[in-house]
């Protein structure tokens, strides 16, 4: 079908056949199988990176709790207005 968006190339190779067989072994378009498999991956991805972040910022914060790192309240909160004011 024509369309004005950038295409890809992907090479099926055995594992990546494998994997469109195993979510759906005769879809009705394959192409829209890879791209719904991609944008699952990203969002993936995305909650991978997400709970990472959480996890570095729960670690952050422990450490300021158990006073392993310094923390001043009146430059957290200068900082914080500043990006406020900024956005």
């Amino acid at each position: 079908m024509p369309t004005t968006n950038a295409r890809v190339q992907v090479t099926v190779d055995t594992e990546f056949a494998a994997a469109l067989a195993e979510i759906d072994p005769a879809p009705r378009s394959r192409s829209r199988l890879i791209r719904d498999m991609a944008l699952r991956g990203v969002e993936a991805e995305r909650e991978q990176r997400d709970a990472e972040r959480r996890r570095e910022a729960k670690e952050f914060l422990l450490k300021i709790v158990r006073g392993e790192t310094d923390y001043d309240p009146a430059s957290a909160l200068a900082a914080h207005a500043e990006r406020e004011a900024s956005v």
